[in-house]
Formats: structure tokens, sequence, C-alpha cells
């Protein structure tokens, strides 16, 4: 009988859930608030939908509720319970770029990463502590977001600091959306699509981009954490830490604060004064505005260079390819970024970009004589389960 899985995904404002019986969806679990109140929408792969209000209190007791939702729902039971519950994990330092199984040495160190990384591991780790207390005996899995990225070289991961300080503080560049682009490299692979020296652009509210060589990672855009790199809906991306500095002192800011100042006041959202929303920002530039004109321009652009150094990291480019919420779904992003890409060999087919996807989990939008480029629907829950039957197999 194909195994059991729990596939958990905390937010600060939502909590989200999804469970498989082997790579098959079963059902979504999705709660939020409404109002004062936390209501949990189940939905089903049919399309369907439930809503579920009864006797939810608190955000922060999701994983309790989970229990006795799937119990009422006859998913489990005394005969049939969870093979393993899977928690994606986006910390930094060495032990969080493998999977692993939860134990109390794994809850130490995810104690210690919280100090690392506050905004990040915090609620992803109280979100395991949960599921180990509710689901006494089920194993919990922490699934690696940087993992993929194991195979760069040292000369890729080092900032230019003292080696012995980066290896005594693990302070290096880790990269993250490796479930995402570990997917691509999957879905490449098995769909005979894959070519020495291929650019991945993970583009949704959070984007990084990477560089693949003969399908492994040889160089992404994100570094010690998500905030490096490509300009996103709220994270500024790369930026000098002198001007980061002068930010604090401009706003009062320090530490944490201003940590969280630049993941979530800056990009897009700092830039237009007003959204975070590609969508709209789109719809403001059509309206004049000059914020959102310039938020759209610095967003084509910043991309369009990322690519250019990931081309001459790799020393040349085969394929590119778009994939996560953006990447695959807005094809005026993707139509401006190859328009400045042409020195590289690419070209866009505008019926082909305007079609999209449609039903299909790929295709290719590239002109006639131009290198592939491919848009691929991204699936982290399947590259989640792939790495957890490994792991559990050991």
């Amino acid at each position: 009988m194909e195994k059991l899985f729990l596939v958990t995904n905390p937010g600060s404002s939502s909590r989200k859930y999804a469970l498989y019986r082997g790579d098959e969806l079963v059902c979504n679990l999705h709660f939020e608030m409404e109002g004062k109140d936390v209501v949990c929408t189940l939905k089903f792969p049919d399309g369907s939908k439930k809503k579920l209000t009864d006797g939810f209190k608190k955000l922060t007791d999701t994983v309790k509720y989970v229990k006795q939702i799937l119990a009422d729902e006859g998913y489990i039971n005394k005969n049939t319970q969870l093979d393993a519950i899977l928690a994606r994990v986006a910390a930094t330092g060495e032990y969080f770029s493998h999977d692993h199984k939860v134990d109390d040495d794994c809850l130490k160190r995810l104690e210690a990463a919280k100090k690392r990384a506050p905004l990040h591991v915090p609620v992803v780790a109280a979100e395991i502590e949960e599921c180990v207390k509710e689901f006494e005996g089920t194993p919990v899995v922490t699934i690696t977001d940087s993992g993929f990225h194991n195979t760069r070289d040292d000369v890729h991961k080092y900032y230019a600091i003292d080696k012995d300080l980066a290896d005594k503080a693990e302070i290096k560049r880790y990269g993250y959306h490796g479930l995402s682009i570990g997917s691509i490299a999957n879905y490449l692979r098995e769909n005979n699509l894959t070519a020495e020296k291929v650019v991945v652009c993970h583009i949704g509210s959070g984007s990084s981009i990477t560089a693949l060589m003969n399908n492994a990672s040889y160089d992404t855009t994100m570094g010690y954490s998500p905030l490096e790199g490509l300009m996103m809906a709220t994270r500024c991306g790369d930026i000098d830490a002198t001007a980061a500095l002068a930010i604090g002192r401009e706003l009062g800011l320090e530490g944490e604060k201003l940590e969280e100042y630049l993941n979530k006041q800056c990009g897009l959202k700092g830039v237009t004064g007003e959204t975070d929303d590609m969508r709209e920002v789109i719809s403001l530039r059509d309206d004049g505005d000059e914020r959102a004109k310039l938020a759209y321009k610095m967003y084509i652009y910043r991309i369009q260079r990322a690519i250019g150094q990931l081309a001459a990291s790799l020393q040349g480019i085969d394929a590119l390819v778009f994939t996560a919420t953006v990447g695959e779904r807005n094809s005026e992003i993707r139509r401006d970024i190859v328009s400045g890409l042409g020195y590289l060999g690419f070209k866009i087919n505008d019926t082909k970009n305007d079609d999209g996807l449609g039903d299909n989990t790929h295709c290719n939008v590239a002109a006639s004589g131009s290198k592939p480029i491919y848009v691929i629907t991204t699936d982290e829950t399947g590259e989640m389960i792939r790495r957890a039957l490994k792991l559990l197999a050991e």
C-alpha cells in the first residue's frame, strides 16, 4: 500500500497542509483567519471544497485540529496512520543543508537556528514541535530547501570574508528554492529535456535564479539567507551592507528589526510604496504611476542581469526555464525578460508565450532558431516526497 504523508507548510498568517497517498494528492487543508475566527477550507483534487469552522481557536493549534479532521474524514484511524510528516526547512548552517528525521538533536538545532534566522525558522520550528507532540510515534522529517545546492564548488559558496570565521560561524552562501529547482531538474531528466548548461528562473513572491551544469546546481543567486539576489515582492535583494546600515540609522532600526524591514518592506512593495503584488504593479504602471513603472523596470532588469551573470558563470547557456507563480503564469514578464537576452541566443514566440502552459506541465515558448525557453510547473511537494522516501528507506 502507498505511504500516507502529511506535508506541512506554516506561514505567518496561515497554515497549509496536504495529505498524500504516495505521490497522489488526497486533500489540502488551509487554515486562515476570518475576522477573529480560524476557519479551515478542505480542498479535494476534483475541485470540491468544504469549509470547517467549529472549535478552531488559534492558528498555533492547527496541528491538533488537523489530527481531528483527518480522523473525522476517515483518512486515519486505528488501522491507518500517517507514515510520516514532512516539513520544509529554510535555515542557515551545514546541518540544515541535509534532510533529517526529527529527534532530540534536531529539535535542539532548530532552537539554536531561531536566533540565526528569526524571520524564517521560529514558525516552522514550532510547527515541527507540535507535530512531534500530537502525532506521537509518527516520523517527522525535515526536508532542506538548500540541500539541492550542495553540489556547488566552494568558490560559489564562500563570501569574501575571513575563511576561519566563515567556517566557524557557518556564514556561507547556502542558496534556497532547492525543492523547486530540484523538481525542475528531475522533470528535465524524466522528460529528456536536459542540456549541459541550463538557467532556471524561479520567479514568485520570492525569486531566485539557478545555474545547472549537467542537471546539478552550479551557482545560484540566493545566499546566506533568502534575502540575497533578485529584487522580490518584499525583499530588497542585493544591497550594499553599508546602505543597509544607513537605512537602519535613518529609520532607527537595528538587528532583527532591520532584517525584518529588508525582508518585508522593500522590493516591489518598497519601490511602489503601495503593493507587493505584481498584478497590481502592472495595473498601476498601466495607469501611469511613475513608481510602479520604475519598480517593473527594475524587476525585469535585475532578472536579466542575473541571467547574464549565471550564463557567464556557466561559460555559456543552452536552455532557459521559467517556473513558480509569476514565471509560469505571466507571459508579459517572460516576454520582457527574454527581449533583452538576444545576445545569448534567445527569442520568444509571442503566440506560444501568450498561450502558456494551458493544461500542460511544460511548454517551449521559443521562436524558430532560438535556444529552448521552457515554462515548467514546479512541484516542490513531489520533490519533498521523493526525498522523504529516500531518507526513510535508509
